[in-house]
């Protein structure tokens, strides 16, 4: 029979106050600034209480790399969840297209926030005969840049 001053059960506790907060989930922040698996460059400004925020994308890939520009996005994200799904639009700046994002924040095993997200490029063309040609698809992965106190 365990005693309620027995050390082991005071071990026990102890053990279950250390361990515990280590157990909860991290939330994953989209705000801050992130980049991607191809080098490009987003930065996402504070969520608002409907889960809407604005920034910037800074493309690494393009046609015509010389026009690249910082481009407009606009999103929005389930504030719930501490891994939420999210989705935004980026305005390109420098072409007659636009692409939209999907995707979760997710925080791995090792604490760091990945951004998995999978998108659409829709590119103007001039005829509906070409319409075949005009949507690209893909995915990438955004990390979080670190500061330099990090």
């Amino acid at each position: 029979m365990v005693h309620a001053t027995s050390p082991l059960l005071l071990l026990l506790l102890l053990s279950l106050a250390l361990v515990a907060p280590g157990l909860s989930a991290r939330k994953c922040s989209l705000t801050g600034k992130w980049d991607n698996d191809l080098g490009s460059i987003m930065t996402i400004g504070a969520v608002n209480d409907n889960g809407e925020f604005n920034g910037t994308y800074i493309t690494a890939v393009a046609d015509n790399p010389g026009n690249i520009t910082r481009s407009p996005l606009l999103g929005i994200q389930h504030k719930r969840a501490c891994q939420p799904t999210f989705g935004f639009t980026v305005h390109w700046n420098f072409s007659e297209s636009t692409s939209v994002f999907v995707g979760q924040c997710f925080v791995d095993k090792s604490g760091k926030e990945v951004l998995k997200t999978k998108w659409l490029q829709r590119l103007a063309v001039d005829d509906i005969s070409d319409d075949w040609k005009a949507t690209r698809v893909g995915n990438n992965d955004f990390t979080r840049q670190r500061t330099v106190e990090e």
